[in-house]
């Protein structure tokens, strides 16, 4: 596998690329869906698939981009905690150490529904009983932690974590108490970096436009990155003004679970290799754009291959606007040759296949 930081690698460096903690769904996802499912009738999907979800997108994005990655979670004890566990361990290569196996509780469950470019989801789960030893506060050392920011809460380890010297990476998520203040954001005083979508970022800044949001942003954390849907993202950074935008890649969309997600892989991805803001914004982009081709959050996640299959495949074709493809030509000093066709079908349809 092709490793994004050989160049900045050096022996003093901490065994773990990036941790990151939360909680793990199995994901059941249903695609195909010609219209949302009607009250009192049946809805038949053409397609279907199983996988990890939850944080368990987050990690499998970073492993399947060659980062040492490290979760800490609790899994149920039951055939689907087994399924994700493997699934993160043997098949993604995650280092699940800080995690646990908690005896008697079962997984949380997401069903997912596909259609007209949108999902619709339904969870079950309860929350995880406390360890009997009570974890410890601060993580292993890592070049990286990403968070999942909540209104009005304070994460401790992220602090020690900062303090220790891993650089701070931080999505948020829906503020359901409509307070939408800057100030329930305390953790933000630790992050190197903000990654919002475009509504949230406004509703935090009380502004009307995802730009101004970004730079009004940039003056409480120094890197804020606004994902603008379908016009791709933003980003300026506080301790330079420097901007940058780029535009979304044009895909057919099946599924949009996980491409959040996946986006912030990226941009950790190419910021822990020291590339160019506008080269780590354009990347995350694609990465993000290529995950919606595929049904799932943590399935649909690319690897090398599958983006240097892509980058192959547009110099190519003309399916793609060539100047917005020239903003990706710093992929030709980076991608090995790709291995194996565009497009790429990788989900499988039940955890009933046990691996041989």
């Amino acid at each position: 596998m092709l490793d994004p930081l050989a160049e900045v690698r050096s022996d003093r460096d901490p065994a773990t690329d990036v941790y990151l903690t939360g909680t793990v769904f199995l994901d059941i996802i249903f695609t195909g869906l010609d219209s949302a499912p009607v009250r009192g009738t049946e809805s038949w999907a053409r397609g279907m698939g199983s996988s990890p979800g939850g944080v368990a997108n987050m990690a499998t994005a970073l492993a399947r981009l060659g980062l040492r990655t490290s979760l800490a979670a609790a899994f149920g004890d039951d055939m689907y905690g087994e399924y994700c566990w493997d699934a993160l361990s043997r098949g993604e290569g995650i280092d699940l150490e800080q995690s646990r196996t908690v005896p008697g509780w079962h997984s949380p469950v997401t069903v997912s529904m596909a259609y007209e470019g949108e999902r619709t989801m339904v969870s079950h789960g309860h929350e995880a009983p406390p360890p009997e030893e009570p974890a410890p506060v601060c993580p292993p050392p890592a070049r990286a932690c990403v968070s999942l920011l909540e209104p009005g809460k304070r994460e401790e380890w992220l602090a020690h974590a900062a303090r220790r010297g891993s650089r701070i990476f931080a999505d948020v998520g829906w503020d359901d108490t409509g307070r939408w203040d800057p100030d329930d954001l305390a953790d933000l005083q630790h992050c190197e970096a903000f990654l919002p979508n475009a509504e949230e970022a406004m509703r935090y800044t009380r502004t009307d436009c995802p730009r101004a949001a970004a730079r009004a942003l940039a003056d409480k954390v120094p890197l804020a990155v606004v994902t603008l849907g379908s016009e791709g993202a933003y980003a300026a950074d506080g301790r330079t003004g420097e901007t940058a935008e780029v535009p979304a890649i044009a895909v057919e969309a099946l599924d949009p679970t996980g491409a959040g997600d996946v986006f912030v892989a990226g941009f950790v991805t190419g910021t822990l290799a020291d590339w160019p803001l506008a080269d780590r914004l354009a990347f995350a982009g694609l990465t993000a754009a290529l995950s919606v081709q595929e049904f799932g959050g943590s399935l649909s996640a690319p690897g090398w291959v599958e983006i240097a299959a892509w980058w192959q495949h547009v110099k190519s074709y003309d399916d793609q606007d060539p100047a917005a493809l020239r903003r990706y030509a710093f992929l030709d000093g980076i991608l090995p040759a790709a291995a194996r066709p565009w497009p790429l079908v990788r989900a499988v349809p039940t955890i009933g296949f046990r691996r041989q």
